[in-house]
């Protein structure tokens, strides 16, 4: 068992040493040139080129390897089908003469391994510093495509094959695409926050880049996430016979899989969404599976990490006041400078940058009774005192203590004192029209009662439902009944019921003015809390 265990682990390695061996063009001193000749071959599909066609599509594409001779490239091709990245045709090679076989004799392809890095090294070096946009309105369609998908799967007779097929394809390929574009565009953003040379304008723009884009990003998955998980919880049990029925519609590749005599075995990957593994992958990016954390959780942590490096880069910003920012931009400039410099230029560089004049005694003048003239030695001159904090620190700002926090208390107590003023005139304003209830005419209110009754006035017309009125000849066009309508204030203990009574007249007389009220019955009631705390109407009056 141990020995066929260490097999299996050899057998391994070899296989991931052959495709990293793929990789080495990459970095090799011709990589370029490599490049180059592995793009001729990306270009086309299942096709097997020989040198001279090779050569004519590199001179006319240009570059680095146009000028490249017979030989040269045949070295080249030759090297590349020792990584892995081509191989030899098995074309028959047809010609009229030695020197036409001697031309077509080698003929090269490209491997399928050599065609994917090609493929990820032309992304890289075409997007490898753009700041790459987040497909989010992708999770709204995956959002959406798992929904419909339970639906049909739970549905009596379940889905039909065929659309379920082209459902799932969609909905991974969204989802691929919107994991992807998070991983790049995340990426970028650790790059641009890991440095400490940014400028104010730089700064700027990453700052409004982090808080505004990545802010409604995170907002977005957080408030898709949840929905998306109840979706899959919903379909999670019908997955193994949807996969089981949906093979048995379209096998696919998988029937080239070794069943019996004459059939070739073959290695196949699966469509995403074919395997119970793809799920399973979907699943964990919304979900805890295993213990390490969603992909959504991680996003919000990275989000978080970004908000701290940001932070980092404003309190370095915020020191430069003080002398203490970061010089690594201008020490790389003034590095480049003595690098180009010839010798002389490189000593006036060095002066004008570090101050590397001649000895020059500058220090504190003496005091102003003392006299001192010009040719006086320096040496036999009289002592001028230095402040220690100038002699030890060279600098004479003033240290110590900081000074303590400010003591907000008595604001505070001043903010509730005035909040507990403005909860008793609301209470005296609610047992104002408890009381003037059924009796408007008759008192006047104060300010704070009318105002408590507006507020919950229209509160209730705007809760109020409008119900057509039949007229006489029975079509309805007599106009609109208002059902009864109400509110309340269950901290103050107030209910306010609204009804519609054709000629009713309601005056309230207040240190405002008169409000007039037509076909409007207005009761006031008292409500308090029951014992499984819902609010209870006690008393009711008009």
């Amino acid at each position: 068992m141990g020995a066929s265990a260490s097999g299996a682990g050899q057998d391994g390695d070899e296989e991931a040493w052959r495709r990293l061996n793929a990789y080495t063009y990459l970095s090799a001193p011709e990589r370029l040139e490599h490049v180059a000749i592995m793009r001729v071959f990306c270009g086309t599909l299942l096709a097997d080129l020989a040198v001279p066609d090779i050569m004519a599509k590199l001179r006319q594409s240009g570059g680095s390897a146009a000028g490249l001779d017979a030989d040269t490239l045949t070295v080249r091709l030759e090297q590349l089908v020792t990584w892995g990245n081509l191989l030899r045709s098995s074309h028959t090679v047809k010609a009229s003469s030695i020197s036409e076989y001697q031309r077509s004799r080698s003929r090269y392809q490209l491997s399928k391994l050599g065609e994917r890095i090609q493929r990820d090294a032309d992304g890289v070096l075409a997007e490898a510093d753009a700041a790459r946009e987040v497909s989010s309105e992708l999770l709204a369609l995956v959002e959406r495509g798992l929904r419909e998908l339970a639906d049909l799967v739970t549905a009596p007779g379940g889905i039909e094959p065929q659309d379920g097929l082209e459902r799932i394809s969609t909905l991974f390929v969204q989802f691929s695409e919107f994991a992807d574009s998070i991983r790049d565009f995340y990426a970028y953003l650790g790059q641009v926050l890991s440095r400490y040379d940014l400028d104010s304008a730089e700064y700027q723009g990453f700052k409004e880049l982090l808080l505004d884009y990545v802010e409604a990003i995170t907002e977005d998955v957080a408030f898709r996430a949840p929905r998306i998980s109840a979706a899959l919880d919903t379909l999670w049990p019908h997955i193994p016979a949807l996969l089981d029925r949906l093979d048995a519609h379209a096998q696919g590749l998988t029937g080239l899989s070794a069943q019996g005599e004459g059939r070739l075995e073959v290695r196949v990957q699966r469509s995403r969404g074919r395997e119970l593994a793809d799920w399973e992958g979907l699943r964990g990016w919304f979900r805890d599976t295993d213990g390490q954390g969603s992909q959504v959780e991680q996003l919000r942590d990275a989000t978080l990490r970004a908000l701290q490096s940001l932070l980092a880069n404003a309190k370095r910003m915020l020191r430069s006041a003080t002398g203490e920012m970061s010089r690594r931009k201008d020490l790389l400039r003034l590095a480049r400078w003595f690098d180009e410099a010839a010798p002389q230029d490189a000593h006036d560089i060095a002066v004008a940058a570090f101050g590397l004049y001649g000895a020059r005694h500058l220090g504190i003048p003496p005091a102003t009774d003392e006299v001192v003239p010009a040719y006086t030695s320096w040496w036999t001159g009289p002592v001028v005192e230095v402040p220690v904090a100038l002699r030890e620190r060279g600098s004479r700002a003033q240290r110590g203590r900081a000074s303590a926090v400010e003591d907000h208390s008595a604001q505070k107590e001043r903010l509730r004192e005035a909040a507990r003023q403005r909860a008793t005139a609301r209470a005296a304003a609610a047992d104002e029209l408890r009381s003037a209830s059924g009796r408007f005419a008759d008192v006047r209110l104060t300010s704070a009662a009318l105002g408590l009754l507006l507020e919950l006035l229209a509160t209730a017309l705007g809760n109020a439902q409008l119900r057509r009125r039949a007229g006489a000849d029975g079509e309805g066009s007599a106009g609109f009944d208002l059902d009864s309508a109400s509110s309340e204030d269950a901290e103050l203990g107030i209910r306010l019921t609204v009804r519609r009574t054709v000629g009713t007249r309601t005056v309230l007389d207040s240190a405002d003015g008169d409000l007039l009220l037509d076909d409007l019955e207005l009761k006031i009631g008292r409500i308090s809390a029951t014992a499984d705390g819902e609010a209870k109407a006690e008393v009711s009056v008009s």
